[in-house]
Parts: structure tokens; sequence; C-alpha cells
């Protein structure tokens, strides 16, 4: 396989090959390429949909946090904010319906998690083809059951949810989980890796390779292959998840973390260049040193695996036995797989060797792309509401009950 079927099998294109090459300045290795496919992927980027959702109001006098980190927070009065956040799954459950919609709500609670905040709420928005349809009928079916089966074994309630059928849904079915979690302002955890010569510690599940290029995958074309590719899909544990959840909780109670991200889409890639960039650090990642769920796993697979149930954390060397501890007293894995650095970059050691060395703010920043579009027909005949039409409500708590 040449260098161009290599980069085009990982998702890239030859423009951003090219611009691999410019910000590098020489060729990547294997490692680095599968670096910069899996974090200028669609799923993990928003190289297209970002001049899109840049387009939201993110600013509010209520807003605690908004754009750049795990969830956006808003205060709700009496120094309590909610973090809340929502996240699709669609092409993992388009393939494999049970597991892609229970990890989609597995990542979406851990994003809240990441943020300090107790997750206490799930609700989801989906949409299938007909259900005339046998296929369409055992995607409904399979996420339903994978939306309610994680979310109550984890202990965080599916309180409200909608769903709606439409011939372009076919077979390609959108699945959006929701999750809402509670947290004092002053509690509120930032993402950024900050302290040179701290550690970087992995809590929760062994690392397999389960979801091993699930972030391309989930940005790539639905087509009549992609059912070949159910290994892209990661698989759940929602016990080991509310372990995690109350270890967390339990570590920033008592002050043991600097910061704290959950790892999803790209894995360990993902989280670590992330926290890197954000605090204009550098991360070395030991990849020796993570727990495996298999044996023979190369650095590569390592490091962009998407097991589930896991998180990153940077921990003051002082602080790392009590650490540990607590992740053994919670039945999870706990272990330092690398350091905060003062170079830039996410270095990947293997065995003591520099197997991959990329700054992680290159990482970090996908190439943004502005798309031509063209206004839908169908638009033409849709009526315009007239607000000054509706009348207005007496008891705005009433309504607000009927909603819910």
């Amino acid at each position: 396989m040449n260098i161009q079927e290599t980069y085009t099998s990982l998702g890239l294109s030859d423009f951003e090959y090219d611009r691999i090459l410019e910000l590098m300045g020489r060729a990547p290795n294997f490692l680095e390429l599968s670096l910069f496919s899996v974090m200028w992927s669609e799923h993990c980027g928003y190289k297209n949909s970002r001049p899109l959702l840049g387009r939201f109001p993110n600013e509010g006098t209520r807003v605690v946090q908004g754009p750049g980190e795990n969830a956006g927070v808003v205060e709700v009065g009496d120094g309590w904010a909610l973090a809340f956040k929502m996240e699709s799954h669609n092409h993992p459950s388009a393939v494999e319906p049970y597991e892609g919609a229970a990890t989609g709500v597995g990542g979406i609670i851990r994003d809240i998690l990441a943020m300090g905040a107790r997750p206490v709420a799930l609700l989801d928005s989906l949409r299938f083809g007909p259900l005339e349809e046998e296929r369409n009928r055992y995607l409904f079916r399979e996420v339903v059951h994978g939306i309610g089966g994680y979310g109550n074994a984890v202990g965080v309630p599916t309180v409200g949810g909608e769903v709606e059928f439409g011939q372009a849904y076919s077979g390609n079915p959108l699945v959006n989980a929701m999750c809402i979690g509670l947290i004092r302002v002053e509690d509120l955890v930032r993402s950024s890796a900050t302290g040179e010569g701290n550690l970087v510690v992995l809590l929760g599940s062994k690392t397999g390779r389960d979801g091993i290029h699930g972030a391309t995958f989930a940005s790539d074309e639905l087509t009549d292959e992609s059912e070949s590719k159910r290994s892209n899909v990661q698989v759940g544990d929602p016990f080991c998840e509310k372990m995690l959840i109350e270890c967390c909780l339990k570590l920033l109670d008592e002050d043991l973390l600097v910061s704290l991200q959950d790892l999803g889409a790209a894995g360990i890639t993902s989280s670590a260049s992330e926290m890197a960039a954000k605090g204009g650090v550098g991360i070395e990642i030991e990849t020796d040193s993570v727990p495996l769920r298999e044996s023979g796993m190369e650095p590569t697979e390592v490091m962009i695996s998407e097991s589930q149930e896991r998180m990153l954390a940077v921990v003051e060397p002082e602080k790392i036995d009590e650490v540990l501890l607590l992740a053994e007293r919670y039945e999870l894995v706990g272990a330092v797989v690398g350091r905060v650095a003062d170079h830039g970059d996410l270095r990947v050691i293997h065995y003591g060797e520099v197997v991959g060395t990329v700054p992680a703010e290159l990482l970090a920043d996908a190439p943004v792309y502005e798309r031509d579009v063209v206004r839908p027909r169908y638009l033409d005949d849709v009526p315009e509401l007239d607000l000054s039409e509706l009348p207005e409500p007496e008891d705005y708590n009433s309504v607000l009950l009927q909603m819910l």
C-alpha cells in the first residue's frame, strides 16, 4: 500500500495530508498519521459543522461555561449550576444499535462527569425510518433498549425524549443523547493540563481493541459496507461507569485532581492532545504503562482505542498514592501512563523509545471547511410562524409542566 492509499484508508484527503506535511515539515510515520486521522475526523474536529455550530448563542448572564469544554454550564441560583450536553451516536447505532446507543449514553454521561458534575438525568432525540420495514423495527427496538439499559444500570434515569419516523431515516437513524448534571459553581472542573512534571493517570476500565478508528468510521458516509465495521463500535459496561462516577466525584471532593477529561472518540489521543493544547503544555504517554485487556496491542492501537468507561486525570506527584488507592477501592483500573511536559507535543513512548511526536495544538485544531449550501426548496412551502398570534400563557409554570 503506497502512502496515498494509506492516508486515504484512514479518512484523510489529499489536501489534509499535504497540510500535515506543511505543518510538521516532514512526513509523518504511521502512528502519527493515525493520530491526525482520528483528530481531524468530523466526529472529533467538527471541520464541516464548526461554522454552523458557531452561530448558536453561547453568552449570557447565567452562562458559566460556553464552548471549549466538555459541556456547557449555566447557573440556576443559590450557587448551583447545571452542566448539559447533547451528542449524536448515529453511525454506531446504525450497524450495532444496542451497543451504539448504549455507549452514546455512556459517553455523554462522562462528558458531564468531566466537568465535576453529578449526572442526574438523560434525554434523547431519535429518528427512524418507517416501522413497516423490518430493519427499521429492529433498529428502533435495539436503540431504545440500549439507551434504557445503560441508563438504568448506571443509575441515571431517562426523564424524557422524542421520536419521529420518516423515509429519509430508513436504515440511517439519528440517535442523539443528552445528559444533565448538577454541580456547585465553585466546584467546576476544567480539562486543561497544567504543571510540568505532574502525572497523567488513566482511570476506569482496561484498554482493548474495541472502537479502534471509531471516530473515523463515525465521520464516513454510511454505505452497504458499513455493516462489516461492527468492530469499530465500542462495547459498554454501565456497572464500571457507575463506579467511575463515584470514584471521580470522590477524588474531586478530596481535591486530588488537577484536571479531568473523559476518553471518548479517539481515546487517549483525543483526551491527551486536547488537555495539552488547552493548557499550553505537552503530554508524554507511555503506551506500555496502559493496562490492556488484550495482548499484543501496538502503540497505535493503544492510542486510538475507544474502549469505554475511562477517564484521564492530571495528578500532582505527592497525591498519586491516594488517587490509586481510591481507584482500587472502587474496583477500577488506576495507572500512571504519562506526565505533563513543557515541550507542547503529544509524545508517544513505547518501552522507552519515542515512537511518535506531534504538536498537541495541531491535533486539536482540525482544518475548517466552508461548504457551499443551497436553500432547500421545501422551505418555501413551510408556513412561517407568527409569534404575535400566540396567546400569552397565564401561568408559565403550568406550561412548563405540560411540556415536560
